[in-house]
C-alpha cells in the first residue's frame, strides 16, 4: 500500500495567514498594517466571526488579486466549525456575495447535506462534490477567492482524522507540564481535570482557549489552586473568568517553579492578547510536526488516520478544481502562529512551517 504526499504550500505558496492575520507571503500586508487604513481600534488581531476580522480578510484578498491583476468578486470558503466558521461566512458576506461549505463526518448518522441560506452543511467531507455542483449559479473564476481552513480541514479532517490534532496538543500539554513540575506531575490528575473544563458549560470561564485552559490546569494541578477548590468555586459562582482565577492564586501565592508561567500567561492576559501561553503553543508545534507523515506506507488507513495528521483528499481536490477555474486559493486559520511556525532555532534544524511540511492524503 502506498500514499501520495504532498504539501500545502504546493497549493498555495505562502498565501497563507494563521491567528496573527500576518501572510507568509512577505508581499502582502497583514493586520498591523491594515489596521490603520482600516480604521480599527483593536490592539491584537481580531478572531473568527468578528466584524474586524472579516474587514482585514477581505483587504488581504484584495491585495493579493490586485498583485495579480484581478479584482475580488466573490468569495468561496471551507471550514469545520458550525459556529465560528458560519459566523465568519456570515461576516464575511456583509463584503461579498459568498457560499461556504462546513462539514464534521459523521460516518454513524445516514448522509445529510443541509443548504441555509449561503451555506452548505454537511456529516460527510464527500459532501464537497454536492457543494460544487451547487455552484453552478455561482461563478468561480479570476474574481473568485477561496478561503481554506486549514486546522481541521485541509488537514485533520473533523470527524475523520481531528483526533490526530488534538493528540498532538494533549502530548504538548504533558510536555509542558512534565517539563515544569518535574517527578511531582500526576497525568491523571492533569487530564481529568483537562477533560472536564474542555467542554462547553465551562467556556464561561475558559473562553474556549486552549491557552487559558492549559495555564489553568497547570497551576491547579501544580498547587496554586487544588483543583476541588477550584471546582467548587466554579460550581458556586464565586469564580467565572480568568482573572479571577489569576487573583486566587496570586493570594494562595504560586509555587516557585509556576512562577515564570504564571507570569507569561497573567501579563499576556493584561495586554489582551488571545495567545498568552507562548511556551505551550511552541511545544504544540513541535508535536504537531512529529505526527506528520511519520507511520510507514504499509499502515492501514485506519490506524493512519488514528495516529498520523494526513490532508483531506476531497479538500485538496476541490481546491485543485477551484484553482483551474482561476480562483485564488488562501489559507486561513485561528490556529496561534506559535504552533504553526517554527522558531528560529528549530527552523535551523531544518523545521518548517506546517504549510511546508509533508503530509500523506488519506482518506476513508
Amino acid at each position: 500500500m502506498g500514499y501520495r504526499r504532498m504539501t500545502l504550500a504546493e497549493l498555495l505558496g505562502d498565501l497563507v495567514a494563521f491567528r496573527s492575520l500576518t501572510p507568509q507571503d512577505e508581499g502582502l500586508p497583514g493586520f498591523l498594517q491594515l489596521r490603520g487604513r482600516l480604521g480599527l481600534s483593536e490592539e491584537h488581531p481580531p478572531r473568527k466571526g468578528e466584524a474586524a476580522y472579516a474587514r482585514v480578510v477581505v483587504e488581504i484578498l484584495r491585495e493579493a488579486q490586485a498583485r495579480r491583476g484581478a479584482r475580488l468578486h466573490r468569495l468561496l470558503y471551507l471550514g469545520d466549525t458550525k459556529r465560528n466558521d458560519a459566523l465568519t461566512i456570515k461576516a464575511l458576506s456583509h463584503h461579498l456575495p459568498i457560499r461556504g461549505f462546513i462539514a464534521a463526518e459523521s460516518l454513524e448518522e445516514s448522509q445529510r447535506i443541509e443548504i441555509k441560506t449561503r451555506v452548505m452543511f454537511a456529516n460527510r467531507w464527500e459532501g464537497l462534490a454536492a457543494f460544487q455542483d451547487w455552484l453552478e449559479d455561482f461563478p468561480v473564476d479570476e474574481g473568485t477567492a477561496l478561503i481554506l481552513d486549514l486546522d481541521k480541514t485541509a488537514f485533520g479532517a473533523r470527524g475523520r482524522n481531528d483526533g490526530a490534532v488534538d493528540s498532538a496538543r494533549m502530548a504538548a500539554l504533558y510536555r509542558m507540564a512534565e517539563e515544569t513540575l518535574g517527578q511531582d506531575f500526576q497525568r491523571e490528575s492533569f487530564k481529568a481535570l483537562y477533560l472536564k473544563l474542555n467542554k462547553q458549560e465551562y467556556h464561561f470561564f475558559t473562553r474556549d482557549n486552549q491557552d487559558y485552559l492549559a495555564y489553568i490546569c497547570l497551576m491547579a494541578v501544580g498547587g496554586a489552586y487544588p483543583p476541588s477548590a477550584l471546582l467548587s468555586d466554579l460550581s458556586s459562582g464565586r469564580l467565572h473568568d480568568l482573572a479571577g482565577f489569576i487573583r486566587r492564586c496570586q493570594e494562595n501565592g504560586v509555587p516557585r517553579r509556576l512562577l515564570p508561567i504564571h507570569q507569561e500567561v497573567s501579563q499576556g492576559h493584561l495586554r489582551g492578547d488571545p495567545t498568552p501561553f507562548k511556551g505551550f503553543r511552541r511545544w504544540e508545534y513541535r508535536e504537531t510536526v512529529a505526527r506528520m507523515d511519520w507511520l510507514p506506507d504499509t499502515t492501514s488507513r485506519e490506524e493512519l488516520l488514528k495516529g498520523e495528521i494526513v490532508l483531506t483528499p476531497e479538500v485538496i481536490e476541490f481546491c485543485h478544481w477551484a484553482k483551474d477555474k482561476g480562483a485564488l486559493l488562501f489559507g486561513l486559520t485561528d490556529k496561534p502562529d506559535e504552533a504553526s511556525l517554527p522558531t528560529p532555532k528549530l527552523r535551523a534544524q531544518g523545521y518548517l512551517p506546517l504549510h511546508h511540511v509533508p503530509m500523506k492524503l488519506a482518506g476513508p
